[in-house]
């Protein structure tokens, strides 16, 4: 978490919380608001966007004076409709492309990939299986998170990325994908989590662990198939 305050250069950076794949749970923003408020001094505040009514340019200045952008878990698909309704996507690509740290965990991290392995359909239906989501596009891949934790991710991911194009990043739980411009590395902080790069190739099926490396690496590399 502390990586995020370092990369914004500020002491007390403003960190803006999404919490709309929580349908804006204000217990989630106290939560958050202790950990990286309390604890590690960032100025703390959250886009109601269900909740409150704003207008374009209300919603445009509140993320883009943002110095990190946090979006929480939560039901990825309800999400990005709000997003898409909203016009939110469409400024968290301007928040992203003016150098505003973006981050997120589970939905969260989901949505900057171009696609993702989602649980959507179980805030109404607990036996539904996993699906694909659209994200913001912005990571050319697809994204599994809790790929260690929850029953059925890794069945329905495979099955997904036979159906899909490139390749898929599948993160264990305590595991997190760090990119700075045009590098990449992944962090953990349990001893066993591990990052996977999945796809398939013809009839095969890969699914390649990611090294844990300090050194940042190259992530045209990772988001390409490797060459067999």
């Amino acid at each position: 978490m502390g990586r995020k305050i370092r990369l914004s250069g500020k002491k007390n950076p403003r960190l803006l919380f999404l919490l709309t794949a929580s349908s804006d749970s204000k217990g989630y923003f106290a939560d958050v608001s202790r950990h990286f408020g309390d604890r590690l001094g960032c100025e703390v505040s959250a886009l109601y966007l269900l909740k409150n009514k704003y207008s374009q340019k209300q919603i445009e200045k509140i993320i883009l004076s943002a110095d990190i952008i946090y979006v929480g878990g939560g039901n990825t698909l309800k999400m990005m409709t709000a997003w898409r309704k909203y016009g939110v996507d469409k400024i968290l690509h301007k928040a992203w492309k003016k150098g505003v740290i973006i981050s997120g965990v589970s939905a969260g991290s989901i949505c900057w990939f171009k696609y993702g392995n989602s649980d959507s359909r179980k805030f109404k239906n607990k036996d539904a299986g996993m699906i694909k989501v659209s994200g913001l596009g912005f990571i050319n891949a697809l994204h599994c998170p809790h790929y260690n934790i929850e029953p059925g991710r890794k069945e329905s991911l495979k099955k997904i990325m036979k159906k899909t194009q490139g390749i898929a990043i599948a993160l264990d739980n305590c595991c997190a994908l760090e990119i700075v411009d045009d590098k990449y590395r992944i962090i953990t902080s349990r001893k066993n989590a591990k990052a996977y790069k999945v796809y398939w190739r013809g009839d095969c099926f890969y699914e390649l662990p990611i090294k844990e490396i300090n050194e940042f690496q190259d992530i045209s590399e990772l988001l390409r198939k490797n060459i067999k």
